[in-house]
């Protein structure tokens, strides 16, 4: 029986607004005041929806309420405390929107040919159906561009993330040609409309200094405010899903999931595993697919170009 759109509305508010303030627990900065302000209480209570599935009632000027994030280099090498950052993408609900993309790169000041986040289509064999599949950095557990980085520029913290030091780096791209995803841009120029006066730190990436290299970083500037990943709450069909493997927690925003529960059952797999360097991102199979692969070519000539070589495309091409 169809739901009536008038009661179906106000619930997917209230559960959104329930699984970001769970994301706030997920980033272990909780929902009290900043250091040395005195929260003040508005009077208004409202229900949400915490880690471990319990629905609580807390004042309404308790939710987000965070200084403003900036963590010196120093500071940013430590990391959240207590916290594993993992990653699931369901490639069964990808239809290429690129949302994800298009806010990853705004919110780290990107130039049109520079991506975080690339979106490839994937075609397991000449016969089989291709599918879109969203690659970010992987954050893997053992990374092959830490240990070849002479600097120390790039370096992983203790909650899974792993971060660049453009101030340390020297461009000399040994982390580029050693990492086996192809993770990392080299900025031959920044962007010239970026504030460059900005204070620097890794957990923004930005500015992004020439001669340096760069690459998707979790956005922990956001978690530390209790905010998801730009690309996680920018996705219209909540295809990533974000959390903590200690909380055992992951979120795509509209709803909430256990996350060893998610990868079970849902026969996820790290891509290229046998690799050996353990990615933190996970991906659910590209089975009973919501949409036809062919919704992902309304782009420009130049994105579309990009899937030429996939058996699909090729045929498709012979076929007009």
């Amino acid at each position: 029986m169809q739901q009536d759109n008038s009661e179906k509305k106000p619930r997917r508010q209230f559960l959104k607004l329930g699984l970001l303030t769970g994301a706030s627990a997920i980033t272990g900065v909780g929902m009290a005041a900043p250091d040395g302000e005195k929260e003040k209480s508005s009077g208004e209570k409202m229900k949400v929806l915490t880690p471990d599935g319990k629905l609580v009632e807390i004042d309404k000027s308790s939710i987000n309420n965070y200084p403003e994030a900036h963590v010196p280099p120093a500071e940013a090498r430590k990391g959240i405390p207590n916290r594993k950052f993992v990653m699931v993408i369901d490639l069964s609900k990808c239809r290429n929107a690129r949302a994800c993309v298009d806010s990853c790169q705004k919110a780290h000041n990107l130039l049109p040919d520079q991506e975080f986040m690339k979106i490839q289509l994937m075609q397991d064999t000449d016969e089989g159906t291709p599918y879109w599949f969203p690659k970010p950095c992987y954050h893997c557990e053992y990374p092959p561009c830490v240990k070849v980085c002479p600097t120390g520029a790039t370096f992983k913290r203790d909650d899974n993330i792993v971060l660049i030091d453009n101030e340390k780096c020297i461009g000399c791209k040994f982390c580029v040609t050693s990492c086996p995803y192809s993770a990392r841009i080299f900025n031959w120029k920044p962007d010239p409309s970026y504030d460059s006066d900005q204070p620097y730190s890794p957990e923004t990436s930005t500015p992004g200094q020439v001669g340096t290299v760069s690459k998707c970083d979790f956005c922990p500037d956001m978690l530390r405010e209790g905010k998801l990943p730009h690309c996680v709450s920018s996705c219209p069909m909540g295809v990533i899903y974000f959390g903590d493997a200690n909380e055992d927690i992951v979120t795509n925003g509209s709803e909430t999931l256990r996350f060893s529960e998610l990868i079970k059952d849902g026969g996820a797999y790290q891509h290229l595993e046998e690799l050996g360097t353990k990615p933190n991102v996970y991906y659910l199979p590209a089975v009973n697919r919501q949409f036809p692969v062919d919704r992902g070519f309304n782009h420009s000539d130049e994105i579309n170009s990009r899937y030429k070589d996939v058996p699909y495309v090729q045929k498709m091409n012979q076929d007009k």
